[in-house]
């Protein structure tokens, strides 16, 4: 029986903001799978901030997507199809799916998922890469020790959200950058955060002179820019400064604005270090299990916000960059 696939493949290479006309919506019959593929139907996508840089041309840590491809996206969906001996119709999965409602190829990069042990748009969030990334960074990175004040910014997103959940169960005092009053409750009352800042609604640096009396001693960034120059300017002795993403800084058609306040780094001996988190992929193992205990526990707390509609993709990649979204974007497909 022939599927019939809608897919959004990346036509041209935004400048500044993603636009619907920098990708191609089409309609096409769904492969059926050859010797060693499957066939998966999308049922929910990860929309991530990494994906605007995917679009890109140039080096990074992964190709870029190819112009004329489908958008690169992870996903969990059900084999429905199976011509490989590790895959039967009826299993559910994760990985990259890809912006479409149908996966057809080897499965490279799939693994089995329990969809009566968690709700599926959980494997995209604290069981998912989301999780991993909040895990890797705070904590191989990080290294965070009881009593140090550790600083998030974009604390109520998927990542930042996790992370500063994770910092609290090692004993730091937790400190959260968030857009918006209601967003900044959450951190506190919802997620147990010690403190919060509105970037929104006031001075970041005096959010951070406020919050951290002592001064910062692990730096979680998921937002470069601005925020990352307020937050080095009050580093502690040996502080660590993890750079996990840069949102503020994707949309730019100008040069990246780097931090003014490097020498900081130097006067107090810290680290600044990047992360990609696929280079942890042989331990994803050992920190699903350690956050599903948390999650089971409820020590952890993981929100989704799933929008509804394959078609609506742009306009719903874009909310992370405006900063609506509440919690781990997801699409449901």
């Amino acid at each position: 029986m022939a599927h019939t696939n809608r897919r959004f493949l990346l036509t041209r290479r935004p400048v500044g903001a993603v636009r619907r006309d920098d990708f191609t919506y089409e309609q096409a019959p769904a492969a059926e799978p050859a010797e060693g593929q499957v066939l998966v139907k999308n049922l929910y996508l990860s929309l991530d901030p990494a994906m605007r840089g995917w679009m890109n041309e140039g080096k990074s840590y992964i190709p870029p997507v190819a112009l004329g491809q489908v958008m690169r996206a992870l996903g969990v969906g059900e084999v429905i199809a199976s011509k490989h001996p590790g895959f039967q119709p009826g299993d559910h999965v994760n990985g990259p799916l890809g912006v479409q409602d149908y996966f057809t190829g080897e499965p490279q990069g799939l693994y089995k998922i329990d969809p009566r042990l968690a709700p599926l748009p959980r494997y995209l969030s604290a069981l998912g890469m989301t999780g991993m990334t909040a895990y890797f960074a705070l904590l191989d990175v990080g290294q965070p020790k009881a009593g140090e004040t550790v600083v998030i910014s974009g604390a109520a997103g998927a990542v930042g959200s996790i992370a500063g959940q994770i910092a609290k169960l090692k004993g730091c005092r937790v400190v959260g950058i968030a857009g918006g009053e209601a967003k900044c409750r959450y951190l506190k009352e919802e997620l147990g955060f010690d403190g919060t800042i509105d970037y929104k609604a006031e001075d970041v640096l005096a959010g951070l002179k406020r919050e951290c009396p002592k001064g910062v001693d692990v730096y979680f960034d998921n937002v470069g820019g601005d925020i990352l120059d307020a937050a080095l300017s009050r580093l502690n002795f040996k502080a660590r400064v993890i750079i996990c993403g840069a949102i503020s800084q994707y949309n730019n058609k100008d040069a990246v604005k780097g931090p003014a306040n490097y020498l900081s780094l130097l006067v107090n001996r810290a680290r600044m270090e990047g992360f990609v988190v696929m280079d942890y992929a042989k331990e994803y193992g050992k920190a699903a299990q350690e956050i599903a205990g948390w999650l089971a526990s409820g020590e952890v707390k993981s929100k989704e916000d799933v929008v509804e509609g394959l078609e609506t993709f742009p306009e719903t990649l874009l909310k992370l960059f405006s900063g609506e979204n509440f919690g781990k974007l997801v699409l449901k497909v």
